[in-house]
């Protein structure tokens, strides 16, 4: 982090997210990365509404790269599959969303793809729009990536969907021939463009002259587009700070001077404080930021501890007192008793010098969290900002398995739940970075599959597969759902809750409905709860859209064969009322009969099952229609002669002559 007159160039620290600047029913699902400072889960807030509204923020920020023309007349095409190619830094991630975004019609899913193929059959329809994101993969594992999108781009071209693939930077010369005449080079975005968009949308008003000073021409032509994303956010927090009173030129200059120059001056200033103690002081005090003074000082005395430093033999009272020390190292004590660095965004230039310059300390740094988790003063709000600021520099300096590690830590049952909220917002975060996503889903997912998981870990995937990746990747929030749902040495209180995530999914989403019975039913026993998840999917209380009826017979007969008809008749029930409600159609009628065709004796409950329910008080229907209890008897009616044809026997034809005896034909 340099200014231009250094060696290294200008870089801007501390990313925020991969925002690229510039520019439902129950079946949409756009996906969208999220910053490390934007969490999708927010207390009353509906994750879905979250979701786009990242979404609409980049429609708002995006400015088309060069090439993207192309790209998008190439995607308007049925079946189209397009590979974005180009440096990185330039939003080809951000690119591909607003590709697939604009190619998008109404009911149509996007969604991202993983990147090494699951259990779960990739099965696209017309309206599906997919993004696979390949930008992380190495040289080793890009062959098999791409074998992957082969096989994806087969199923897209064949069913009409559409498929937007990021590719590696720099792997260029192993693309698959097959895959060249699918490539798309993007060029990057004018920087100046990028920020200004971004300055637009945040309310900030500035003359376009303004952005010709110091170092901003530089960072157009250099920086990210997401460290441009970084640099309009710090103007906003210099303009707060400082109070809308004062100039665009001072807030811009002090942002820039946060981006750029501060890691000049951590430098220099830790060349004055070459002392154990002052350093950790500095250190506790940029990731408690925020929290009383007494939680940092207690937080700094951790570090020393865990890095087995000596004890400082002076008395206590011989030593600079904390307000003191804080002084010499440039931090206010605020008159709330916090502490908080003077300089705009200071405490992120210090967490980035440290793991930058203090490589093989960072395992040291990741059980120094670990342990200020149980610090008595932090609280919840302090926990939360230290895990976040914790998962930024691990992830920054790819460090993935070091929030892995702590998410296990946090949730073994010797910590008896206390941190389940802090190993939950971890995951979260690490799910929602652009590069390592891929890399925490699949950690879930074997999670979920080993032969042993911790009752909290569990508790915490049923939670944050529910509230963060079945809104982004709903797919594989289903497959590590139904694991956790169908894993017989789980707790009852756990299956429950994933059990009910797992509904709450299939019963808003034909094609999530159709797979998860696809793949309950090779399994679908008594012993493993297979069944009762296919009998609740069944029942039409909850049920938000028309099922796919194959599935829905398969269903049926699995349920009809495997259960006492005690349980499955309450729902076949209320079909027949939301029949003749007129709630459904007659292939409800049709795919029961086909569940049950060549059963005699699952025919024979059926028609009990029927009539039963015309001579039952109509508590399912609303006051007024209670007093036209013959549209329940024409309903049962038609449906015991159904039963009958189907049976290929004369027998009784109305459920009328078959209550007197409740036997079927």
């Amino acid at each position: 982090m340099t200014g231009t007159g250094g060696t290294g160039g200008t870089s801007i620290s501390d990313p925020q997210g991969p925002v690229h600047s510039g520019g439902g029913d129950q079946n949409n699902t756009y996906y969208y990365s999220t910053g490390l400072r934007e969490p999708l889960v927010r207390a009353g807030v509906d994750r879905r509404e979250i979701v786009h509204e990242h979404r609409r923020r980049l429609a708002k920020c995006f400015v088309w790269p060069g090439g993207y023309a192309r790209a998008a007349d190439r995607l308007a095409r049925p079946g189209a599959v397009v590979l974005l190619e180009g440096p990185p830094g330039i939003g080809r991630r951000s690119t591909a969303t607003m590709l697939l975004v604009e190619a998008s019609v109404q009911g149509s899913r996007i969604e991202e793809l993983p990147t090494v193929r699951e259990e779960e059959s990739f099965e696209p329809s017309p309206d599906d729009r997919y993004l696979l994101d390949l930008s992380s993969i190495g040289d080793s594992d890009y062959p098999a990536a791409q074998r992957t999108l082969m096989s994806y781009r087969a199923l897209v071209e064949e069913s009409g969907a559409r498929l937007v693939t990021v590719t590696p930077s720099g792997l260029e010369w192993m693309l698959d021939a097959e895959l060249a005449p699918l490539v798309v080079h993007l060029e990057r975005p004018s920087g100046r463009a990028v920020f200004s968009r971004h300055l637009r949308v945040r309310g900030v008003r500035f003359e376009y002259e303004q952005l010709d000073h110091g170092d901003l021409p530089h960072l157009f032509e250099t920086a990210p587009m997401w460290e441009l994303d970084r640099l309009a956010g710090l103007v906003v927090q210099a303009r707060d700070r400082a109070g809308h009173g004062t100039s665009f030129e001072h807030w811009r200059d002090e942002a820039v001077a946060a981006a750029t120059n501060w890691s000049q001056q951590v430098a220099g200033e830790l060349r004055q404080h070459r002392g154990a103690e002052e350093r950790a002081l500095l250190l506790a005090a940029s990731m408690t930021s925020g929290g009383p003074a007494d939680t940092v000082l207690s937080a700094a005395y951790s570090l020393l501890g865990v890095l087995g430093h000596p004890q400082d033999e002076t008395p206590r009272l011989a030593r600079a007192g904390l307000g003191e020390q804080l002084e010499e190292l440039s931090l206010a004590r605020e008159d709330d008793g916090r502490v908080r660095f003077v300089r705009l965004a200071y405490d992120d230039a210090v967490r980035r010098h440290f793991w930058e310059n203090f490589p093989d300390l960072r395992a040291d740094f990741r059980d120094w969290v670990g342990a200020c988790m149980e610090l008595p003063g932090l609280g919840a709000e302090g926990r939360a900002r230290l895990v976040a600021r914790f998962a930024e520099q691990a992830l920054r300096t790819d460090r993935p398995d070091d929030l892995h590690l702590l998410i296990e830590r946090w949730t073994q049952p010797s910590v008896q739940g206390r941190l389940r909220a802090e190993a939950a917002a971890a995951l979260e975060l690490g799910l929602s970075h652009e590069r390592y996503g891929s890399r925490f889903r699949s950690h879930a997912y074997q999670w979920v599959t080993a032969a042993r998981l911790a009752p909290d870990l569990a508790r915490v995937l049923t939670v944050v597969c529910r509230q963060v990746m079945a809104v982004t990747h709903p797919e594989q929030a289903m497959v590590r759902l139904r694991h956790l749902a169908l894993r017989q040495e789980n707790p009852e209180d756990i299956k429950a809750a994933a059990r009910s995530a797992l509904l709450e999914l299939a019963r808003g989403n034909r094609g999530l409905y159709g797979r998860l019975v696809h793949r309950l039913l090779p399994r679908a026993r008594p012993a493993d709860g297979g069944l009762d998840v296919l009998l609740a999917l069944l029942d039409p209380a909850e049920l938000r859209v028309h099922p796919p009826w194959q599935a829905f017979v398969f269903a049926w007969r699995a349920v009809m064969a495997g259960k006492p008809a005690r349980a499955w008749s309450p729902p076949v029930q209320r079909w027949l009322a939301a029949l003749t409600l007129r709630q459904v159609g007659e292939e409800v009628l049709n795919a029961l009969l086909l569940a049950a065709y060549g059963d005699r004796d699952l025919l024979n409950r059926l028609y009990v099952t029927t009539c039963d329910w015309a001579d039952s008080e109509p508590v399912d229907m609303p006051e007024g229609l209670r007093a036209q209890c013959g549209a329940r008897a024409r309903t049962a009616d038609r449906f015991c002669r159904e039963i009958d044809l189907a049976q290929g026997v004369g027998g009784l034809s109305s459920a009328s002559g078959a209550r007197a005896t409740r036997e079927g034909p």
